[in-house]
């Protein structure tokens, strides 16, 4: 029987993957947040650490983590980690091991569509 953390994440993927055929993108594997990254360059108090545990954090490279050791280093607003150009094409570099904040932005909700709008990026409605 899967666990709540399989569960959250299969849900999470499903959730994707609906958007993902709404907005016609062909790749049944793509996510919209792989044609966006609006929210890893929102805000540089967004990418912080809040409930990871000690073994987490270790395995975030330290050039990807600020120097107050509160959150992910931020060029400007722009996390160190984030990959591409936004709205666009991008990825994070440390993804399996990104924090909890960053796995907690689902697309379509309030922190995605506010992180759109900001860089004029049309809405996603579930």
């Amino acid at each position: 029987m899967p666990n709540v953390g399989e569960l959250s994440l299969q849900l999470r993927l499903d959730g994707a993957d609906r958007l993902s055929e709404a907005a016609g993108i062909a790749d049944e594997t793509a996510s919209p947040c792989t044609a966006c990254g609006a929210c890893c360059a929102y805000s540089r108090e967004w990418p912080r650490f809040t409930t990871e545990s000690d073994e987490a954090l270790d395995r975030i490279p330290s050039k990807f983590v600020a120097e107050s050791l509160s959150g992910m280093r931020c060029e400007e607003d722009r996390c160190a980690a984030l990959v591409g150009r936004i709205g666009v094409e991008t990825s994070c570099a440390i993804y399996a091991d990104r924090p909890d904040v960053c796995r907690a932005c689902l697309p379509g909700d309030d922190a995605c569509q506010m992180a759109r709008e900001k860089y004029g990026l049309p809405l996603i409605y579930a």
